[in-house]
């Protein structure tokens, strides 16, 4: 198979997998941030065996089926907002030597993606007022939770990388 043809057939088939996990959290509402992370695992997988323009078309084409075709756009919306980008981000961000402007910038990433979900869509996923002391824990308890997430996400991507991939790369 042309390696033009395998990447096309790689990213098509990471795109599937993450709207029929955004499907299963569209359903299944207590999954919505965790099933949004999952499906994020597939444009990672799309730039480990395809590369970082393959981990774009993933995010681009489940975005706008996952808009288009699940029953609760939550799910497509934090997705789009959260972690569909977040593959693409952190293989440019971890490209950088200093460890330092890594977790700067990928924390300032993450806090543009919260304010940006926050100001958009307050009403439809977060369940709480405009309590200022919220709102600096919600920031606070994220970033930390989101750095627990970085460090969970760069473990999957390594057993990923060692144990799946080369079955793929084939």
């Amino acid at each position: 198979m042309d390696k033009k043809t395998r990447n096309l057939v790689l990213s098509a088939l990471f795109a599937a997998l993450t709207v029929i996990s955004l499907y299963i959290a569209s359903v299944w509402p207590t999954g919505l941030f965790g099933l949004a992370a999952f499906a994020s695992l597939f444009g990672a997988a799309a730039i480990i065996d395809s590369g970082l323009l393959s981990g774009v078309y993933v995010y681009i084409a489940s975005s706008i089926v996952g808009l288009l075709l699940l029953p609760n756009k939550a799910p497509s919306i934090v997705y789009i907002f959260m972690f569909g980008y977040y593959p693409v981000i952190k293989s440019l961000i971890e490209r950088l030597k200093s460890k330092i402007a890594q977790w700067t910038l990928k924390l300032v990433a993450f806090n543009a993606s919260l304010t940006i979900l926050w100001f958009l869509f307050k009403e439809m996923i977060f369940n709480f007022g405009n309590n200022p002391p919220s709102l600096v824990l919600l920031y606070l308890g994220g970033s930390v939770v989101y750095a627990l997430f970085d460090y969970g996400y760069t473990k999957v991507i390594w057993l990923y990388i060692n144990r799946v991939s080369r079955f793929i790369n084939k």
